[in-house]
């Protein structure tokens, strides 16, 4: 499974866009984690999340699985388009690394 990947669905005329990205923390202690950037396609996302932290690369990526095949049964395709939102994602990132999560929801 790619490391990043983005997500479309068409509902009542609006694309939605939920873009994934598994991402290693701070400090080379083997910890990953998930983060998500979501909104509308074409603008700014809504709203931009973490899941984790985990245990290597490969955990993060067995649980983004299990939420790529749970969006895909309500209605979402994988879509070959570039990240558009890596910026906000990098930046929730570095907050993350930063032990400022809690400033960031």
């Amino acid at each position: 499974m790619p490391r990043n990947l983005c997500l479309t669905r068409q509902c009542l005329g609006l694309g939605t866009r939920i873009e994934c990205s598994v991402r290693p923390l701070a400090g080379d202690n083997g910890m990953w984690t998930l983060l998500f950037a979501a909104g509308m396609a074409g603008e700014q996302p809504s709203t931009v999340k973490s899941e984790g932290p985990f245990h290597g690369p490969f955990v993060a990526e067995t649980v983004l699985q299990t939420i790529v095949d749970n969006l895909t049964q309500h209605g979402y395709e994988l879509a070959d388009e570039p990240p558009i939102w890596c910026l906000h994602v990098q930046a929730h990132l570095r907050l993350l690394n930063n032990g400022q999560e809690r400033l960031a929801l």
